[in-house]
């Protein structure tokens, strides 16, 4: 039996989609791009005679464990169904659903309905994950994981936290190596590869048929162009390494809302006025293509050129479109309002819509008087705000779980569940583990991928669009 690992941390980040959201369902391009709010999931290792695994999320205050020779081994062993760690997992197999059912029927019994669905949801990814990924004679586990995002605010919060299940499984089983400086691009494509594989699984579990965005720019980091016009062929995922610097304001509305019941509220308009509802899915796709051509253009960056005006009206033509196809609430519109009465900026709703967040490209010269003021009136309406920096890095791992935070232990700071668990708030997490800004902290790497083409995730059977067979 090979030995125990230590403690250990994987981090995936959130992100915004820029352009293309909701189109990208119905394979049109979206530019989407890595934020610096992101996820933490601290594994630590039990002793053999501990026979359970417990998943701990303190943030939305879920926790439940399960007996691991309890588990419905047998159904995800079977030949027929077994999957490698190496495999494509197009779709979710009814039958392993249902053989997880009875085990998902007693988490959080006496949670309010919204916040069982969302732990249900929760213990579901990771069960899936760790049934297809694992075996009976796994070791005992507590898996805890600290947020930074706020949940159900269209951020890719459930695509970070499957960044992260799926990385930390998959190190389990010593299918990952590295990360480290000298690893060969090839073998770093791979590994970023297999990552996102398992999270995508993850996230089908959540949302029933995401579009891949998600768990693809959560994993990779950075920005990319994603676009999956055919599900039975490899997406295209194209990084965008000219991706410029944004100043942005992330405004969360608190309304909570589902990816999956605004991506059927769309799939009906569609089948109900099919000519406008897809003249409505080609204008979007032409906007997120225009903001792409734009990244290309060789004076982009140019000093003498302001490219937020240009993106600026992007930003607001692509929420003019996603008001038409009816997924976005007026919460989100009145962030627009007071955005455009202060003329700071150029906003649009950024996820599923229908609740969720907003964002603001702000202008360069935007006064610092009217942006007080703004921020005074979001205060004042209960909306939440973020300051985030775009396109730093995807999923990384903290091997062992050792800082220095500055103290004086000698070696480091060891981060155990304790301390862990009494982080206060984002600002708390942020001190204990975050990775840092510009200045990555030591300790923390990261699976960088550097490349001149992109590099498609290898097609497997085709997925059904209901997500599930």
């Amino acid at each position: 039996m090979a030995p125990i690992m230590p403690s250990f941390i994987t981090s995936a980040p959130g992100k915004v989609i820029l352009f293309g959201e909701h189109a990208v369902v119905h394979g049109k391009s979206a530019i989407a791009a890595a934020i610096s709010l992101r996820s933490y999931l601290l594994v630590t290792a039990l002793s053999k005679t501990d026979r359970i695994i417990t998943l701990r999320f303190p943030d939305i205050n879920f926790q439940h464990t399960w007996k691991i020779d309890d588990l419905p081994w047998k159904a995800f062993s079977h030949p027929s169904k077994k999957k490698f760690y190496y495999d494509l997992v197009t779709y979710l197999d009814k039958d392993l659903v249902g053989a997880m059912g009875p085990h998902l029927a007693d988490v959080s019994p006496n949670a309010s309905p919204q916040d069982r669905k969302i732990h249900q949801a929760a213990a579901s990814a990771f069960l899936y994950l760790f049934l297809s990924l694992g075996s009976q004679s796994f070791p005992g586990c507590i898996y805890t994981l600290r947020s930074t995002l706020p949940i159900g605010a269209g951020l890719g919060s459930s695509a970070s936290i499957s960044v992260c299940l799926s990385s930390a499984l998959l190190l389990q089983i010593r299918t990952l190596a590295g990360p480290h400086p000298d690893q060969p691009r090839e073998e770093v494509a791979l590994q970023v590869e297999r990552i996102n594989r398992w999270a995508f699984v993850g996230e089908m579990c959540i949302h029933g048929n995401p579009s891949g965005v998600d768990n693809t720019v959560s994993t990779g980091g950075k920005a990319v162009l994603f676009k999956r016009p055919d599900y039975t062929k490899a997406p295209l995922v194209a990084p965008l390494y000219n991706f410029p610097e944004l100043r942005f304001l992330l405004v969360n509305t608190r309304q909570a809302r589902s990816t999956a019941v605004e991506v059927a509220k769309v799939a009906a308009l569609k089948k109900s006025q099919p000519v406008i509802t897809n003249l409505i899915l080609d204008a979007i796709d032409n906007v997120s293509e225009s903001a792409h051509a734009m990244m290309y253009d060789p004076d982009f960056n140019d000093e003498g050129r302001d490219v937020s005006e240009e993106l600026g009206e992007l930003v607001q033509l692509n929420h003019g479109l996603l008001v038409a196809l009816g997924v976005s609430h007026p919460r989100l519109e009145r962030i627009s309002e007071l955005v455009n009465a202060a003329g700071v900026g150029w906003t649009k709703l950024t996820g599923g819509g229908g609740g969720g967040s907003a964002i603001t490209l702000l202008k360069p010269g935007a006064s610092p008087a009217a942006l007080r003021k703004l921020e005074e009136n979001l205060d004042a309406e209960n909306f939440e705000r973020f300051e985030a920096t775009l396109g730093g890095d995807g999923v990384g791992v903290l091997i062992p779980a050792i800082l220095r935070n500055g103290t004086d232990e000698e070696g480091g700071e060891e981060i155990d569940q304790e301390k862990f668990l009494k982080a206060e708030g984002r600002e708390g997490v942020e001190r204990l583990v975050g990775v840092g800004l510009k200045e990555k902290r030591e300790g923390w790497n990261f699976w960088r991928i550097s490349v001149l083409e992109p590099l498609p995730i290898i097609p497997g059977e085709p997925k059904p669009q209901n997500g599930m067979r």
